[in-house]
């Protein structure tokens, strides 16, 4: 039995792996359309991948360090032999999810934009195929890390299900710390470019969007791709392994080291994987769709993959845990059902289908700072339903699970809820890899100058990648504000897993002055990790405007169309300064636990986790809303209402829309993964904590 439970895992891993190489296949047949549109393409491409290598070169150097660091705390006694190993592991599949997905990215742009010269649902099928390799690579690669660290550590090693879950966790911390990387510096990087292309371009000079006369604009577009897709996939990586690892652990902890309880996490995962699958193939949709109607498409393949893995968990549970635990079935569907509602809470406050963004789009005829006010405002407002959502989730999940009795029980319950929430990540993760292919599109089909209602039909798939991917980060915050609790779960039976661990962490309440400190400094921690990235933002389009003014005066003939850009200056600007900008932030996130651990103790290293998830989660979900938000009050504009392209409201809406960008894209995606980064190296580190603090 157990060995089929194995087995599971591994045929799940390869059924996504396929998938995602056929998928990929089928894209890679269409035509690229013109010469033009191809050079175009192929400048993209050019970028993206000059700026992955430079990445990849740094985030090694960090690697290396950590895995000697590692290396001694193992010589020592600290930690196992194989948790540097598991690090290392974890990282290089969190970065090949996302250099995957970029490279299908920018192989697909110019074929959607080819492809909606003939028809809106021809583009859709090979935007969405696209994402459908990026999301099934994610969660393929993810299953395959698991299922041969799970084999190589139970059946070569013969480790104990404490050990094995124990070393498991660690390569969530490495996959966590380059996702960390992957999102900050592609975050950097596409926003500098964004907002400098926006600022100078739209702003100041007064041409359309994804004008070839810009020079930041393949900047832009390759930033859609090093940001949105290979950074948002490293960090969907992370968010899966995490939550399937948590769940393990705190299942060993329930079940007093139970195989069957550490495997349903993971056999979970694989049945999503199926789901998913079937899923894709009910996403389509008419000529003509209106932005409702083809959000409807998408919706259908995501919900019809959330009923079928709703309605196969009940027997699985039933078989995996026996019938005196089945009620851990309804902990899944709680999570699953959190995940949707929470897609949908988001999609109402940043969709223009809906009152709140269209409400926004009607402030902008006062100016920029109404605008402003109003999105900020609205963010604020959007984080209410997700955290009653979440909490919700949490509470049925917990007591359904017998947490009432057995806390234990309740921990491991809420674990599987985050299980169910990520279960159908494939499908999910293709709705929101999909946007930045068709925002590529749009782009190309501008410069390529292709025909009106060709930038129409990729304006309509847009549009629509702006709800998805604001969807998108809502469901990934609340999934992460799910794991981060696991993981507190998890780190917190470790320590008591730990010679005099159980006496360190007996007193968690609030009226303990470490357990207060640490709960300040937590919630300290996403407010100054924001402040970082928000900055890193402003200094590097600070370079990118400039550089773009200097082009615009000094190129003769530039404006007139009579000569080219040079491109190449503003690439390695963006380039330069990202992968500068994404150090501190990142080495924030990792020094800090440690820290805060060797001062205070495991109970300040608690309250610093629960400080941090609850601020968090919160911040993520505003700034993420609030960004969407504006961007598609933008969008709404430029459809027609309050005067269109060139009004003063639209001026002002490019404003908001600029200040949203490192707002959605650069700082709310990447707090979701500081908070169980947080809680993954406090995990690793917890038995140089407990043996070294000074309180």
């Amino acid at each position: 039995m157990e060995n089929y439970l194995v087995l599971l895992t591994f045929l799940g891993a390869m059924a996504a792996l396929l998938f995602a190489v056929i998928t990929a296949k089928k894209v890679m047949k269409f035509s690229e359309g013109t010469e033009k549109m191809a050079k175009i393409s192929q400048s993209i491409r050019q970028g993206a991948n000059a700026y992955l290598k430079r990445q990849y070169v740094v985030v090694s150097i960090f690697f290396a360090v950590m895995f000697v660091i590692l290396g001694i705390m193992a010589f020592k006694g600290f930690v196992t032999v194989y948790v540097p190993f598991a690090f290392v592991t974890g990282g290089f599949f969190s970065a090949l999810s996302g250099f995957v997905g970029m490279k299908i990215a920018t192989a697909s742009n110019a074929r959607t934009a080819n492809a909606c010269r003939e028809g809106l649902n021809k583009g859709l099928r090979i935007a969405f195929s696209a994402g459908s390799v990026m999301g099934f690579t994610v969660v393929g690669l993810g299953l395959l890390d698991i299922s041969i660290w799970f084999a190589l550590l139970k059946y070569v090693f013969k480790l104990a299900p404490a050990s094995i879950t124990g070393a498991m966790l660690t390569f969530g911390m490495g996959a966590s710390s380059m996702a960390l990387f992957a999102r900050v510096g592609g975050g950097i990087f596409t926003k500098a470019a964004d907002v400098g292309a926006d600022l100078v371009g739209k702003v100041e000079a007064g041409i359309p969007e994804d004008d070839p006369r810009n020079p930041a604009v393949i900047a832009d577009n390759v930033g859609d791709n090093v940001g949105d897709v290979a950074g948002m996939g490293a960090d969907l990586y992370e968010s899966y392994v995490g939550s399937i690892l948590s769940a393990a652990a705190l299942g060993v902890a329930a079940f007093n080291g139970k195989f069957e309880a550490m495997a349903l996490p993971m056999i979970l995962a694989s049945l999503g994987v199926i789901c998913s699958i079937l899923g894709t193939f009910l996403v389509r949709t008419k000529e003509g769709a209106s932005q409702k109607n083809l959000l409807k498409a998408l919706s259908k393949g995501t919900n019809f993959s959330a009923i079928l893995i709703a309605v196969v968990s009940y027997p699985v549970v039933y078989c995996v845990l026996g019938a005196q635990n089945f009620k851990m079935y309804f902990a899944i569907l709680a999570g699953l059902i959190a995940g949707v509602l929470i897609g949908q809470a988001t999609e109402y406050f940043t969709s223009d289908t809906y009152k709140p963004t269209r409400k926004l789009s009607d402030s902008s005829e006062t100016g920029s700072a109404t605008i402003i006010i109003s999105g900020l405002s609205l963010g604020m407002l959007s984080t209410a339903l997700p955290i009653i959502i979440i909490a919700i989730c949490v509470l049925i999940a917990y007591f359904v699970s017998g947490g009432a009795a057995d806390a234990n029980m309740g921990l491991y319950g809420i674990s599987l809820a985050a299980v169910g929430m990520l279960s159908t990540l494939g499908i999910t993760l293709a709705t929101d890899a999909y946007g930045p292919v068709a925002d590529n599109a749009g782009g190309i089909a501008q410069m390529a100058e292709l025909p009106e209602e060709v930038r129409e039909r990729t304006d309509a798939l847009d549009s629509l990648g702006n709800t998805t991917a604001a969807t998108g980060k809502g469901f990934a915050i609340g999934s992460a504000a799910l794991t981060a609790l696991a993981l507190m779960a998890s780190y917190i039976d470790k320590v008591k897993g730990i010679e005099n661990g159980a006496e360190e962490i007996a007193n968690l309440s609030l009226m303990n002055p470490t357990v207060l400190i640490g709960l300040f400094i937590g919630a300290c921690l996403p407010f100054v990790f924001a402040a970082l990235t928000m900055e890193s933002v402003g200094r590097a389009a600070q370079s990118v405007v400039k550089e773009v003014r200097r082009q615009f005066k000094e190129i003769t003939g530039l404006m007139n169309g009579e000569a080219d850009a040079d491109y190449a200056k503003c690439v390695d600007l963006c380039t330069k300064s990202s992968l500068k900008e994404m150090i501190l932030p990142t080495v924030v996130a990792v020094v800090v636990p440690v820290v805060v651990g060797l001062i205070l103790g495991v109970t300040g290293v608690v309250g610093m986790l629960a400080g941090a998830t609850v601020t968090g989660f919160l911040i993520a979900i505003f700034m993420s809303n609030s960004g969407g938000a504006w961007d598609n009050a933008k969008k709404y504009i430029e459809s027609g209402v309050h005067g269109g392209k060139g009004s003063d409201s639209h001026k002002a809406a490019v404003v908001g829309d600029t200040v949203g960008d490192p707002f959605k894209d650069t700082a709310g995606p990447a707090i979701n993964i500081l908070i169980k980064l947080l809680s993954m190296v406090s995990i690793v580190f917890a038995a140089l904590v407990v043996k070294f603090n000074i309180l």
